[in-house]
Formats: C-alpha cells, structure tokens, sequence
C-alpha cells in the first residue's frame, strides 16, 4: 500500500488544525479563531484501502520568543524531519508583511529535498480573479510541486489534494494500526477539549496564560460513563478570579460546553470537575512545561 508521513505548516491560524479533522472524518485537533490555539505537534492518521498517509498538524510559528514558542519551533522541526511530502499552509490575506511572514517560515520549516505543496486555504472567501496572481506570488517564493486553492471548511479541493498526496507516496507498510485516527492518548485529547473551550470562551491574555492538565479520568465497569478532574492552570493570581467569574459563572460555563464536547468525541457520558490554580509564569518555566506535556524532544 501506499504510505507516507505529510508535515502541515503554516503561520497560525490559517487552518491547519481545520484540514486534519476535515482529511480525517472527525476531530483530533482542537480549533478555535484566535491564532495560536495549536501547542504541540499531533498526528492524524488517515486510513484507506490503498494508503494509509500519517499527517502531522503543528503549532503556527510563534514569532515572540519565549520559553514555551521555543518549545513551539521544536514541534514544527520534529514533524518536518524526514517527512516525504510538507504541505504550507496560507490563506488570502497577501499583504506584504503576511508574504515575508510565510517566505520566512517556508525558510524554516521546509527540509532540504522535500517534496512541498502549497496550499492556498479559504478560497471560498476570495475572488476567483484574484487568485491566480496570488498563486503566481507565492510561486516565486518557493518551486513548489503543486499548488491546491481549497477551503478546509467546505473541503473544496481537498479530495483531489489527497488524490495527489495518495499518488505520490511511496509503497510500504503501515506505520500505524489501520483502524487509529490519532496516536494521541486520550487524557490528552481531553485537556484539549477542555483548553478549546477556554479559547472560546475567554478574551484578553486568559486563553494565551492558561494550560490545561487532567489529574484523573476514570471509567465505569462498562466504559459508557467518565469521570474526569481537571486542573486549569493560570500564570497570575489576578488571572484567577477572571477565569473563575463572579460566583463560579465563568469557570461553570467552561465546563459545561467542555462536558458537551467531551460527550460528543468520546461517546460516552461525562463527570467534569474543573480546578483553577496559578502556576506562577509556566510558560517560562521549564520544570512546568515538562509537567503539563508542552516541552518534549
């Protein structure tokens, strides 16, 4: 069968996250409007009776430098290294500091040798006039192999890009078993989950100084109900009472659209108890990091 690993990379928010789930049938990635929503690489894994292609979806390239957006371009090198084919990701946005942003990071985030598409995402948001001098922009960027204009939300081109991708790879065995859409362990699938509704629900520096961490999840004798702690970690005590809302209203509200969410992936009823505690600028701290599953390699 065919088999290969595809690298999608981008600047954030351009809908990475978005094509995985569209390529797969269902959700593994979290996504949300506000940039940055990706933390670590996560794998999906697409299955068909010719091919099994393993996907990595990475963190948008972080341009302030922190402890945790190093970690971030870590991330991106390990899901590029020694992958057949890089998928770049951008939407219509051409302005001239989006164009050295993405000359930038294909600089960065591009091996040497690398088969590269690109992909020009949400073309059902732009005029089809306008697009082939943004294709011809980015061309002289880049030799990219192929260019594919799709809509990651629609899925407008997204069969004849796995068609492409699919004749392209070479024969071998699977990596995987055929029937995993996701290496990702489930504990971690729902701190994303949790965190996703966090993004949606929270504005200012909130959703950006918040890390999600379950203690425990515990499953009835016939694994149709959970029970789920969570920890929601914030960088400031002044965070605290923000991400708690007047009496508890906020920090409720989370948990309910998390437990909806949760039910609805796993497929199972779910028990959510959601804590907030500060750990005083974790994303700096390299111990903490560690402890909440962002600094790998």
């Amino acid at each position: 069968m065919k088999v290969g690993l595809v690298a999608i990379v981008g600047r954030p928010n351009v809908g990475k996250s978005t094509l995985l789930n569209r390529v797969l049938g269902r959700k593994v990635a979290i996504v949300t409007r506000k940039p940055g929503t990706t933390r670590f690489r996560i794998v999906g894994v697409l299955n068909t009776p010719q091919a099994q292609i393993v996907f990595f979806d990475t963190p948008g390239a972080p341009t302030v430098n922190s402890l945790l957006n190093r970690y971030l371009k870590n991330e991106i090198e390990r899901a590029r290294h020694g992958v057949d084919l890089v998928l770049f990701m951008t939407d219509p946005a051409s302005k001239a500091q989006t164009m050295d942003q993405d000359a930038r990071i294909l600089s960065e985030s591009t091996s040497p040798g690398a088969r590269t598409y690109l992909l020009i995402n949400k073309v059902d948001r732009i005029r089809k006039a306008a697009l082939l001098p943004l294709m011809e922009a980015y061309r002289s960027l880049f030799p990219f192999q192929e260019v594919f204009p799709i809509s990651a939300q629609t899925g407008e081109n997204v069969p004849e890009l796995l068609q492409s991708i699919q004749s392209f790879l070479p024969d071998g065995s699977p990596y995987h078993a055929l029937d995993a859409p996701s290496d990702q362990p489930e504990r971690e699938f729902a701190a994303e989950l949790i965190r996703e509704q966090i993004l949606r629900t929270t504005g200012r520096e909130i959703p950006y100084a918040s890390a999600v961490r379950v203690e425990a999840m515990e499953a009835s004798a016939g694994r149709n109900h959970l029970q789920i702690l969570a920890t929601i970690f914030v960088e400031k005590e002044s965070q605290k009472p923000i991400l708690i809302g007047a009496g508890g209203q906020m920090v409720k509200r989370i948990g309910t659209a998390a437990r909806h969410s949760l039910e609805k992936e796993l497929g199972v009823s779910v028990y959510l108890d959601l804590q907030v505690k500060v750990r005083k600028n974790w994303s700096q701290d390299e111990r903490a990091l560690r402890e909440l599953g962002l600094a790998r390699g």
